[in-house]
């Protein structure tokens, strides 16, 4: 009873902020898309598309010294062994911490049945863990309906992205196509039973480290010294590139370094719209951790998050629960919603995942 006030007062809500939406989506592109959240050096031109991403595979890249990939790898904490060669395998997802989380089903650790050798498993990009990474979705923790929707808004084709140029959501949409309604409901469910736990550290600067532009993909940092002008970005990198990127460490988190002054002007937003929206709460749960098809949004990746509103604001995304979002997110500036997702980003879980030793 409760959960279905919420969804009708959220409905309420955003019929608030309607009025005059419609001539705002039309002027929400000028001035371009936040490049920072698409992790892009330039805007998209007239035509650009994604390129295709290559299958998983075992084999060797060119220049790659054969001993070196394959010799095993480990991590802190851990007593699994596996080489670089594994860590990339998509089909066979490695496992770090199976004590972590609950068993992988095939779909998570092998990705479609129906795609056969060539698919790729859930847990490859979003990690075992369900934590995600700045270029992909955090699903862990998220509803058992938001996350079934989700898969069938991609396989419906109305999950796009605002940049054309990013690879991994047509990659989304061809799995989503390829998945069964059970491996679609194992998906949702495994997700769901991960509770979400701190993955990101939030630091408001105004410079910081140099930091390396993975075109599509994420920053790295690379400079000691606070020497690079953040301006209105966010910077979401690895704590530590190696661990995260190179042997995919699911323990190793990420920072975000938001604009100062952003998580106050965020956090007014947040909880109470700043008189230019409705408070989150309003639909997403008082401790914004969801409701029935309504995702957790507190302590989530701020690139991620920044892209879902931007490609909501622009028309990219559609789906049922999308028609709820887009006149919330209407009259909201580019710097409103960094703000917003900078105050997200920032908030602590109401309960942290218990993390159990490594098997």
């Amino acid at each position: 009873m409760r959960q279905h006030i919420q969804l009708v007062l959220c409905a309420a809500g955003a019929a608030v902020v309607t009025a005059g939406a419609a001539s705002l989506y039309a002027q929400a592109a000028q001035g371009g898309e936040p490049l920072w959240a698409y992790a892009y050096a330039t805007q998209p031109k007239p035509g650009d598309k994604a390129a295709p991403q290559a299958a998983p595979n075992r084999n060797l890249r060119p220049n790659e010294d054969a001993a070196e990939q394959q010799k095993p790898r480990t991590v802190p904490g851990s007593g699994a062994q596996y080489s670089l060669v594994d860590v990339r395998d998509g089909h066979n997802v490695i496992d770090w911490f199976p004590g972590d989380h609950p068993a992988m089903p095939p779909i998570i650790k092998n990705g479609p049945a129906s795609m056969g050798a060539v698919a790729r498993g859930c847990g490859s990009c979003h990690l075992p863990n369900a934590k995600g990474r700045p270029e992909n979705a955090p699903p862990a923790g998220q509803p058992v309906a938001y996350t079934v929707q989700t898969l069938r808004d991609f396989a419906a084709g109305m999950r796009l992205s605002a940049d054309p140029r990013k690879a991994n959501t047509p990659t989304m949409s061809g799995l989503a196509k390829a998945m069964s309604e059970d491996e679609i409901k194992q998906a949702a469910e495994y997700f769901a039973a991960i509770p979400w736990s701190k993955w990101i550290r939030v630091v408001e600067a105004d410079k910081i480290p140099e930091a390396k532009l993975e075109q599509g993909g994420m920053y790295i940092i690379e400079g000691k010294e606070a020497t690079e002008p953040l301006g209105n970005r966010i910077v979401e990198a690895p704590e530590d590139d190696f661990q995260a990127n190179t042997v995919r460490n699911p323990r190793s988190g990420f920072v975000a370094y938001v604009p100062k002054g952003s998580l106050e002007k965020g956090r007014q937003l947040v909880l109470n719209g700043g008189g230019r929206t409705i408070a989150c709460g309003t639909c997403h749960g008082p401790t914004l951790q969801g409701i029935v098809n309504i995702p957790a949004i507190a302590g989530r990746s701020p690139s991620y998050m920044m892209r879902q509103l931007w490609d909501m604001k622009v028309g990219a995304r559609k789906g049922p629960m999308t028609q709820l979002m887009k006149p919330v997110v209407a009259n909201l500036t580019q710097d409103d919603l960094t703000n917003i997702v900078a105050f997200l980003a920032s908030m602590n879980p109401p309960t942290a995942a218990t993390t159990t030793s490594s098997r």
